[in-house]
């Protein structure tokens, strides 16, 4: 839908506004555009102009984290920046679900004290502040944070129920299986690759086998840690030295292979719900006994046997360790590197996971107050930055085999990784990390490669986990005069977001026209 442009000159400034919409999820389509023809017919029927609009689109209502276009229209009400009097919004639960119904009043009163009032288009109480109206509207707000907990209640009984039928409840399969698409028969549909996604509600999907190469080097891990009595590091080592790559073609690292030897889905079981972040309020690694597990679910492609063989050595390594010995290595570490992180305490060989940490302290930042170390920066960038290095690769192989599959020509420097299309143009591949503002926003800093001169730019913009791509944007070199640039959450008109798929397509095609006609 597009918005109404912002207007100065309207005859009554006490009749300017500005309206807030908002939906939850990607799959309510239209909510924006229906509240937003629900508001107008509000405002022609009370003269009013709308002037501006501030829009949080496929956001979750429960906090105004991440929120950009509440958390705009707040900043700029209590800077003074705005030529509106009022906001006009659908109902009191696009203005939000907050758990505590005191937060909504807030930021409600946030507007109010710099003279600029809330108005609900489809509420049947006038928000005038009248005795009624505030009893009326704080029951509203309590209802609607209600709606949120009992829908979470409702969604964890489901997909409860789902796990114990054997279901995967997303994620990657993990090295040596695979995912398995079936319907709501049961009938098998096929295997789906990396990237793939079931497109259709009542399709399932279960783990499966991998290639038969994949089982035996998972088994061979379990054999070296249990049999051999090799660490973790060793077997990463030795994997690497051998030229294997794991399931995401990355190299093997100690976290890697530990995550192999403690997860049950190799023995067949499914298992959900380790970790919780209910209602958005904070994650929570919870007790085992609290885990949803279904025994069996899966094929088992390690004996039992020797996966219980390899969890109580690892069990055993840190039980056996008292408090004091686990802080003392997490104190040799931490003078090692200067810093700790969850990464790097996996990384470590002489230490126990991180899990282990989190285990006997209650959390990790609990540990590292006990070691005297206070971060002052969130550290996972490093483990991101290692992640995203060796995904380059991974998006220059894939962008080469779209252009050859639809016909076209690609020649790679293996050294700039610039790639030449068609022997028509250049293009440059650069990934792009999320990163989260104090004000709950993402932003995408891009270092362009200016050096090198590529006729294009691609960059893979990363989702809010930095574990999977965004979309895709394209940048002619003639229109990108910086060598940095900042992309926000969403961008002018003048810059395009892509499907991957559509860009083989796109490349294959603009290569067989002048290189000016490209943009």
């Amino acid at each position: 839908m597009t918005w109404p442009e912002d207007k100065e000159d309207t005859p009554n400034e006490d009749r300017r506004a500005a309206q807030y919409v908002r939906m939850s999820t990607e799959h309510q389509r239209y909510s924006t555009e229906n509240q937003a023809d629900a508001i107008q017919r509000y405002a022609d029927e009370r003269g009013y102009q709308i002037i501006r609009t501030y829009s949080d689109a496929g956001k979750s209502g429960l906090r105004i984290q991440g929120r950009a276009g509440l958390t705009q229209l707040i900043e700029d009400i209590e800077a003074g920046q705005t030529a509106f009097k009022t906001v006009l919004v659908y109902d009191v639960s696009r203005w939000g679900r907050f758990q505590d119904a005191d937060e909504s009043a807030y930021y409600e009163y946030a507007c109010k004290r710099a003279g600029i009032s809330v108005e609900y288009c489809a509420e049947q109480f006038e928000n005038d502040g009248s005795t009624m109206s505030t009893v009326v509207k704080g029951l509203k707000r309590a209802m609607a944070g209600e709606y949120s907990r009992e829908l979470s209640q409702k969604v964890f009984a489901g997909q409860s129920r789902l796990i114990e039928l054997g279901y995967r409840q997303g994620g990657a399969p993990g090295f040596g299986l695979r995912r398995m698409l079936i319907d709501e028969a049961g009938n098998v549909k096929g295997i789906l690759l990396r990237g793939e996604h079931k497109s259709i509600q009542t399709d399932r999907v279960t783990l499966v086998p991998g290639p038969d190469e994949e089982i035996v080097i998972v088994n061979q891990i379990f054999r070296s840690f249990v049999e051999s009595d090799q660490s973790e590091v060793e077997i990463a080592a030795d994997l690497n030295a051998r030229g294997f790559k794991t399931d995401l073609g990355r190299s093997w690292s100690p976290a890697v292979v530990r995550q192999i030897l403690t997860n049950e889905k190799y023995i067949g079981n499914n298992i959900w719900n380790r970790n919780s972040f209910k209602l958005k309020k904070r994650h929570v690694r919870n007790d085992p006994n609290n885990w949803v597990r279904a025994a069996g679910a899966f094929e088992a492609i390690v004996s039992t046997d020797l996966f219980e063989a390899a969890r109580a050595i690892i069990s055993s390594r840190s039980q056996r360790l008292s408090d004091e010995e686990m802080l003392e290595g997490l104190k040799e570490i931490l003078e090692q590197h200067g810093f700790l992180s969850g990464f790097v305490i996996n990384e470590a060989a002489t230490l126990p996971s991180s899990g282990a940490y989190q285990n006997r302290f209650g959390s990790l930042l609990r540990a590292y107050s006990l070691v005297s170390f206070k971060p002052d920066r969130d550290y996972r960038y490093i483990e991101i930055n290692k992640r995203l290095r060796g995904m380059h690769s991974n998006v220059i192989r894939d962008m080469v085999s779209g252009v050859e599959a639809v016909g076209g020509h690609v020649k790679c420097d293996p050294q700039s990784g610039i790639l030449t299309i068609n022997d028509e143009f250049t293009v440059s591949i650069v990934i792009a990390r999320c990163m989260q503002t104090g004000a709950g926003a993402f932003r995408w800093n891009i270092r362009l490669d200016t050096g090198r001169f590529p006729d294009m730019t691609i960059v893979v913009r990363m989702g809010q986990m930095n574990e999977l791509p965004l979309d895709y944007y394209l940048l002619p070199a003639f229109d990108m005069t910086k060598s940095k640039l900042r992309l926000s959450e969403h961008n002018g008109l003048s810059l395009d977001a892509y499907r991957f798929e559509d860009l083989a397509h796109f490349f294959n095609m603009t290569a067989r026209a002048p290189l000016l006609e490209v943009a």
